[in-house]
């Protein structure tokens, strides 16, 4: 287990990984993609000064084109129109959450090496939670730590792009900000910094895994209190009525409250006498969530000297914007309240790069966005336009299986909890009756697929063995580690989500809803600029920017560089 430090990184890269979601074999390129890169060609070009990586969580690629004619000139354009984005980049593990997502960005690896599985997961030896970034050795700086808090990244077995920077550069900086402590502290690795929004504080804080005490001018930014200048402001729509007639309106019933209701015009803080804790948490699930993360992101970049370029060649900025994910889980991808969150971060990455072309210089950063997963539709929703969707409880699925067991095996708690996206069971019940494990996920699968909205049921056999033509289990394979993921993984169907409450969206399935985010560059001289139709995955992304870095890949990336635009292109873009 690594006891590093770091941050993020970016992009660059060669071609060839399929996405694997689907279990389908790796496409390969036709000769038409194997034109020459312009990292490998250009290893004289000198690696930019800084490597600003960005991270919208819970940002479905479809929502990127779907509101393309209504972007402003330089937000998400400054990718489409003017840098290299990639029209088919998936996901290829099958399990699609925040954390894993944040774990395969910058190591290049799936959590099959990772073992960052899930957000959260149950030791299999002893059943008890386990958080993807917790370290009780470690506690927040200056704020309240929960028992299962994210302090720091002893979960991680792999390094990251920014890990492998300084160990080259000992110099070099390696910064993450997010409004989730894992949206920070998974890109930041081992050897970088990482700071995370206190919704208790309204606060970023580090750790005392990263330092004893803060520097100046985190201490400067939380003591004028900028999460208090939101207190009473009101979240509006930016475009009249007629524009959003693609979404679904506001207050349908299965649009939950985030905090903030569900309808727009929204005023935070509302019934609210001063800002307190809820204040606080319900910025997040708005567009002010963002904002505020950048503006602390400016921060670091004026306090740290970021790309500065005297101390080292290169530094790296990793910025996870959360609150997209908050409005989707609340109200859906569908809805006009996502639509109009993203129209707003348009706007605040237009003043970002806006502030980075003059602080760090246009011809000296390179920026790469990505996303850590999509979004299913809500299934109320969908389910209202004819679709096959609904939710499935995941206490009635153990009490079906338990059920099954016991009329098989005889008495007992056969399975035990859920973990991540499977079942656990009781292996000493199993030991004290004679029973082999493997019958019992044998039966368990043929339980589980009796039940109305599961697609699919992989048992331990399969995830260990090599059968490559069972749709969809190559992903669910890149999603299990042997140490900490369940033995048996289920699937449900398309449309279908795991969870018992009515309302909401969510994400985790090896589905293209699901797998199929942006990867979006801007940095001429590095990536060029153009549409690459080309199928990619984010465990290209480390070694893409590994290669611009001039630094080895990460040493478990499982990723290949991305194919990015011939270097006379970028070249006549100077």
């Amino acid at each position: 287990m690594f006891k590093l430090k770091i941050s993020f990184v970016l992009l660059a890269s060669s071609a060839l990984l399929g996405c694997a979601s689907g279990g389908k074999p790796a496409l390969q390129a036709t000769s038409a993609d194997k034109a020459p890169l312009i990292a490998k060609a250009g290893q004289d070009v000198a690696p930019p000064k800084l490597v600003v990586f960005m991270v919208v969580d819970g940002l479905p690629m479809r929502q990127v084109l779907n509101y393309r004619d209504q972007l402003q000139p330089d937000g998400f354009k400054r990718f489409l129109d003017r840098g290299t984005w990639f029209a088919n980049a998936h996901y290829g593990h099958g399990h699609t959450v925040t954390a894993a997502g944040h774990a395969v960005m910058l190591t290049g690896a799936y959590p099959q090496r990772t073992s960052i599985i899930s957000n959260e997961w149950r030791d299999p030896k002893t059943g008890e939670m386990v958080y993807c970034t917790q370290d009780t050795a470690h506690t927040y700086i200056g704020n309240k730590t929960a028992p299962l808090a994210g302090t720091s990244p002893r979960n991680l077995r792999a390094e990251t792009v920014g890990d492998v920077l300084r160990g080259v550069d000992p110099a070099a900086k390696v910064i993450a900000v997010s409004g989730k402590d894992r949206g920070a502290i998974l890109p930041a690795g081992h050897k970088g910094t990482a700071y995370m929004y206190m919704s208790e504080t309204g606060q970023f804080a580090s750790s005392t895994y990263y330092m004893p005490a803060h520097p100046q001018w985190v201490k400067d930014f939380n003591a004028a209190k900028p999460a208090d200048a939101f207190f009473g402001k009101t979240w509006a729509p930016l475009l009249p009525e007629a524009a959003y007639a693609r979404s679904v309106p506001d207050g349908q019933f299965w649009q939950v409250n985030s905090g903030n209701g569900n309808k727009l015009p929204a005023i935070l803080g509302d019934k609210h006498e001063k800002p307190g804790p809820l204040f606080y948490a319900n910025i997040l699930p708005s567009p002010f969530g963002d904002e505020l993360t950048l503006a602390f992101a400016r921060a670091a970049i004026e306090g740290e000297g970021l790309g500065g370029g005297v101390r080292a060649k290169t530094d790296i900025l990793s910025v996870s914007l959360s609150s997209h994910d908050y409005v989707n889980h609340a109200f859906g991808p569908e809805s006009r309240l996502s639509h109009d969150h993203f129209l707003h971060l348009d706007r605040y990455l237009q003043g970002f790069f806006q502030y980075l072309d003059a602080k760090v210089g246009a011809g000296n950063y390179v920026a790469v966005l990505t996303a850590d997963h999509g979004f299913a539709d809500t299934p109320e929703w969908a389910k209202s336009q004819g679709r096959d969707a609904d939710r499935v409880n995941p206490a009635q699925v153990l009490s079906w299986v338990n059920s099954g067991l016991v009329k098989k095996f005889g008495e007992g708690r056969w399975a035990t909890a859920f973990s991540a996206a499977g079942v656990l069971f009781d292996d000493k019940l199993m030991a004290a009756k004679g029973v082999k494990p493997a019958d019992v996920y044998e039966e368990t699968k043929a339980l589980l697929l009796q039940m109305k909205g599961v697609a699919d049921v992989f048992t331990l056999a399969q995830l260990q063995g090599t059968d490559t033509q069972t749709p969809y289990l190559a992903a669910m394979r890149k999603s299990w580690h042997p140490d900490v993921a369940a033995p048996v993984q289920i699937l449900v169907k398309p449309g279908w989500l795991f969870g018992s409450r009515v309302g909401g969206s969510s994400h985790g399935t090896p589905y293209e809803y699901d797998t199929h985010v942006p990867i979006l560059s801007w940095g001429p001289a590095w990536v060029g600029r153009g549409e690459v139709k080309t199928p990619v995955e984010v465990a290209d992304i480390a070694p893409t920017l590994a290669n611009i870095l001039h630094v080895r890949s990460p040493a478990q990336a499982q990723g290949r560089v991305l194919p990015l635009p011939k270097p006379a292109v970028a070249a006549e873009l100077k």
